[in-house]
């Protein structure tokens, strides 16, 4: 085990408490990326700026390859009902050596621990031989992907290597299943509820579709790494003039979670499928929608995105699982996430080799008892300075 990097825990942690208590949601992260590019040039980044849709850049290094970069995302989902919080969301308190608070782990502690991996890095390798870059993302939350899509299409910085600040509870990991959200919409005959025979009920369309679905689950495809795939409704809604009238049109959503071998296709046609058979009228297909960010920027998405999975003797598996046994002590295990990360760009489209690592657990993300170990921020930014130093290093 390498002398661990000097981190100075005190100011990390009041950097990880501001970024909390400036709320953040998608599309509102101008003042939250206002505080971070401030940090960033105060502990010696370089060349430090927001690009077109919002995410904050900065550099260390030569600007030359190989290029590494650590990615963690500004924007946080909102707070929900405030009344399910035992503490403020906002108020980022820390107790017991334990920070909590909207974003606390998801993912605004991981960010500001790889911001505090500067000072360490330049300490130990002021000149190095490769270039690091630091991203502060834009609106992950509600399209993973599309702020790393346009750093690397758009402003033209493409990293030989990622390492994603998602929580991993101090492990890595190295793969996700992909998802696509599925829009399906029933169609019917709109009339009175009191005679309901005289119309043809949207919502018992939905309802026939919906339990077949439930079916489905067990056909799903397996993949030994990833698990299988899942699928959930999320949200339903009608265009009932009232509730006394039967609904001519009845809308659903499904969460369809892919792992490797399945694809946005599949997903569709098992659905179709489904409304062949039961000789319904329905359209079924990728959730699409608009999306602004808080520069402006407008851009189209489709909710549909790929599973990946680097392959355990990856270099970059091996290196990023290196820096965390000399730094911290062990070997940490290799593993995946349940949910969905910009690696689903880096990985699954661009075939940019991608990993994660970072501080606390993933079950605590988009709850009210959000929270993060300090220790594990401390720990975190020490491997974020070594692994830079290893792989870039003089």
């Amino acid at each position: 085990m390498n002398r661990p990097m000097d981190i100075d825990k005190d100011a990390l942690v009041q950097f990880a408490r501001e970024l909390i208590q400036i709320p953040s949601p998608s599309g509102q992260e101008g003042a939250v990326a206002q505080r971070l590019a401030e940090e960033m040039r105060r502990l010696g980044w370089q060349n430090v700026f927001t690009d077109r849709i919002g995410n904050v850049v900065g550099r260390l290094g030569s600007g030359e390859p190989p290029i590494l970069l650590y990615n963690g995302h500004m924007d946080t989902i909102g707070p929900g009902d405030l009344n399910q919080w035992k503490r403020d969301p906002y108020a980022a308190e820390v107790e017991n050596g334990i920070l909590f608070g909207l974003g606390a782990v998801d993912m605004k502690g991981a960010l500001a621990a790889m911001v505090y991996a500067a000072p360490a890095i330049l300490a130990r390798a002021p000149r190095l031989k490769g270039t690091l870059y630091v991203v502060g993302v834009v609106q992950e939350e509600p399209a993973e992907g599309l702020g790393m899509k346009v750093l690397i299409e758009e402003e033209g910085i493409r990293p030989d290597f990622v390492v994603l600040g998602e929580a991993t509870n101090l492990q890595v990991s190295r793969g996700q299943r992909g998802r696509v959200e599925i829009r399906v919409t029933t169609h019917g005959r709109a009339c009175h509820a009191c005679s309901p025979e005289q119309g043809r009920n949207a919502i018992n369309a939905a309802a026939r579709i919906i339990f077949e679905t439930e079916l489905l689950t067990s056909k799903f495809m397996s993949d030994p790494f990833l698990g299988p795939g899942t699928l959930a409704v999320t949200q339903i809604e009608s265009t009932a003039g009232s509730r006394n009238a039967i609904p001519a049109a009845c809308t659903f959503y499904l969460d369809r979670r892919l792992t490797l071998g399945e694809t946005e296709a599949k997903a569709l046609a098992e659905i179709q499928h489904i409304v062949a058979r039961e000789r319904l009228k329905a359209d079924v297909a990728v959730s699409e929608w608009d999306i602004v960010s808080y520069t402006g920027y407008r851009a189209h998405v489709r909710d549909s995105y790929p599973a990946w999975v680097v392959p355990e003797d990856h270099p970059l598996v091996q290196t990023v699982s290196q820096a965390v046994r000399q730094t911290l002590g062990y070997k940490p295990r290799l593993e995946r996430w349940a949910f969905s990360t910009d690696g689903v760009y880096t990985m699954g489209v661009a075939g940019i080799p991608t990993v994660g690592f970072g501080p606390g657990d993933e079950k605590l993300a988009h709850t009210v008892d959000d929270h993060v170990k300090v220790a594990d921020l401390v720990a975190a930014a020490q491997v974020y300075a070594a692994l830079a130093v290893q792989m870039l290093g003089g």
